[in-house]
């Protein structure tokens, strides 16, 4: 832009004075659509609300409207629409003038980019007119009709009017002339709004409301007929009325939406309670259970005392005299009290018939290996056969002192053997090798054992044997070796880490310094690593 001083006498070129006026309107095109998008953003996030204005438009009659107002601001946004609307074509818009005569085509977007292409292609820089001849060219405009209103037959409100040539203060402290004084010399355009004209010859359409006119007094609000005053207070009376109304029905639905979330409150904490109480008596019951089944644990033990007490006691007598014979010694009526004794102490110790119905709960084999054993050695104490096959019977072995010894010292395996076998299954990811491992050293109790385990372990340990019968196929993560035996690397480890197209991907372990790490094979070219252990 050139920059004319007051003192300057040469002779100006016409390019460069004309040049400069182009490049003056330009900036000021293109601060005017700047200012568009500053004035979208106050609209859209309403950052008018900060000021205490109630909407947009009173926003843009109180700051604005030394630019036009709430009109020029309404122009300036139909005519950012139809550029954004044409899109690509937007740009041969320069301005809110040119884009006017288009702003009835927006809602016909295909219309309006035609309006647009007509101007250009008879004007290649095309102005208001080019674009006005070419919006009528596609959708012609029909001259409006004049018609005549008619005033209704109601009295009008007459709105304060200034008089002429009256002097006039801003009192507004928020209008950039504010305290300044101004002179009233034309008409007002409308009842709210007066054009004053300042001592710098500066004109501007300033509201009533922003004016103080001492010299001239005038009403500062409206003024009704004695008709509408009526009207207007009914109006009043019955807006408050429905205030009223529907503060009364919002305090209603409030208080009911509170008083709904306490009950729906209650009734969770109620039900709750419930379950608490449920659980609770549940695990009493739990409880109760498991202290019957220790108070039983307790008099088995107790009786199993008693019982070996009898048993040493017998042992004792027998060593005293040890070549004693019975029948010699002992008078009949004597053996029969023995006999009684014995079978008093049985009685009282160990009853086959109960455990028959009702086993121990708890290591229910370790019992009645100790009971078999008591049995053994009663037996062999009073050289009693009865007593040897009832032990025999409890072990599950032949009736012979040297079976069932054997048979109880491998019943005392027992235990160990479902420790670890528990141990083996519980690790993540168990094989059928690692079990078999060591089910194999209790091999010969395996029948006892297998009754120890619960179903899911059972099924568990079945699941691994039929997986270890199925056929082996070379996948990611197997260990593999070449197949061919006449290639070196037929002696080499690898491991697959990958599938691609049917094949799969080796990364060998004496690759692993080489620039080439991998290579894919087919399955039948590969074997299994010789150092994994076989299914």
């Amino acid at each position: 832009m050139l920059t004319l001083e007051k003192e300057q006498t040469t002779a100006l070129d016409y390019s460069v004075v004309n040049t400069s006026i182009q490049e003056t309107f330009t900036a000021i095109d293109r601060f005017e659509w700047q200012a568009v998008d500053e004035i979208l953003q106050m609209r859209e996030q309403q950052l008018y609300l900060q000021a205490g204005y109630k909407n947009f438009e009173e926003y843009c009659q109180r700051e604005l409207y030394a630019w036009g107002g709430y009109r020029r601001i309404n122009q300036l946004l139909g005519a950012k629409k139809v550029i954004d609307t044409v899109g690509e074509l937007g740009g041969h818009i320069k301005n809110e003038r040119q884009a006017r005569p288009l702003l009835r085509l927006v809602k016909e977007p295909e219309k309006l980019k035609q309006a647009v292409a007509i101007a250009l292609k008879d004007n290649p820089s095309p102005g208001e007119s080019d674009f006005a001849a070419a919006a009528q060219k596609v959708v012609p405009q029909l001259p409006r009709k004049k018609h005549i209103v008619q005033e209704p037959m109601v009295p009008k409100i007459q709105e304060p009017v200034l008089p002429k040539s009256a002097i006039v203060t801003v009192s507004q402290q928020s209008h950039p002339r504010y305290g300044e004084e101004g002179t009233i010399e034309a008409d007002a355009p409308n009842h709210w709004q007066q054009i004053v004209t300042f001592a710098d010859g500066e004109r501007l359409l300033i509201n009533n409301a922003d004016l103080d006119a001492p010299s001239v007094p005038f009403p500062r609000e409206r003024t009704y007929p004695a008709e509408y005053t009526e009207a207007i207070a009914a109006l009043k009376e019955q807006h408050q009325q429905e205030l009223e109304h529907l503060e009364q029905e919002l305090r209603i639905g409030l208080l009911s939406e509170a008083t709904a979330n306490a009950e729906a409150q209650v009734q969770e904490q109620v039900q709750s309670l419930q379950n608490l109480y449920k659980q609770q008596r549940e695990q009493n019951i739990q409880l109760q259970q498991r202290l019957d089944e220790m108070e039983s644990l307790r008099q088995l033990e107790i009786e199993n005392q008693q019982l070996q007490q009898r048993i040493q006691d017998l042992e004792n007598a027998v060593q005293k005299h040890p070549v004693q014979q019975w029948g010699n010694t002992l008078t009949q009526q004597a053996t029969k009290a023995l006999n009684k004794q014995v079978k008093q102490a049985l009685e009282q110790t160990i009853d086959l018939r109960s455990l028959a119905v009702e086993p121990p709960k708890e290591n229910a084999q370790e019992c009645l290996r100790l009971m078999g054993m008591a049995l053994k050695n009663l037996a062999s104490a009073m050289n009693n056969t009865q007593a040897l096959e009832a032990a025999a019977i409890i072990l599950g072995s032949e009736p012979t002192p040297t079976a069932i010894a054997y048979r109880a010292e491998q019943l005392s395996m027992l235990p160990q053997a479902v420790s670890d076998i528990r141990q083996v299954l519980a690790k993540p990811g168990c094989s059928w090798q690692e079990f078999w491992a060591v089910a194999q050293e209790y091999e010969v109790i395996k029948s006892d054992y297998w009754a120890e385990l619960t179903t899911q372990e059972t099924e568990l340990i079945s699941t691994l044997q039929n997986a270890s019968l199925q056929p082996r196929t070379i996948g990611i993560g197997s260990i593999v070796a070449h197949a061919d035996p006449y290639r070196t690397l037929y002696l080499q480890r690898g491991e697959v880490v990958d599938e691609v197209g049917g094949k799969v991907v080796v990364a060998w372990d004496h690759w692993r310094n080489e620039l080439k790490k991998t290579q894919s094979y087919s399955r039948e070219e590969l074997r299994f690593w010789q150092d994994e252990n076989p299914r």
